[in-house]
């Protein structure tokens, strides 16, 4: 399995999501906006968890995934959701191998 793409960070991302099922939904490459949430993660009914949008890259950093989701509007499919919304980025640099993230909550 190649660690250096988008692809498996994804799958990296999806596999912690299962410690959170019993509170979230995933959608994967939800279209909204103007392209597609690599993940979003939507509240159960039972829940008082925020939504999260999460955005992928690598080699890049936090900040650009975070300025892709408000630029591309991708909270646009989940607008009607009255609860809180975090914008979450998440990038790997293959150079360091290390992660980075940055969570900001959205404002309507």
């Amino acid at each position: 399995m190649n660690y250096h793409d988008e692809n498996a960070l994804s799958f990296v991302v999806s596999l912690a999501y299962y410690s959170a099922r019993k509170d979230y939904i995933q959608i994967r490459e939800l279209p909204t906006g103007k392209g597609f949430a690599d993940l979003v993660f939507l509240p159960r009914k039972h829940s008082d968890k925020p939504a999260l949008v999460v955005e992928l890259k690598w080699d890049k950093n936090a900040e650009t995934a975070i300025s892709q989701i408000k630029d591309k509007h991708y909270t646009q499919a989940i607008e009607s959701y009255t609860g809180e919304i975090l914008l979450v980025g998440i990038n790997y640099d293959k150079k360091t191998k290390k992660h980075e993230c940055l969570i900001e909550k959205y404002e309507k």
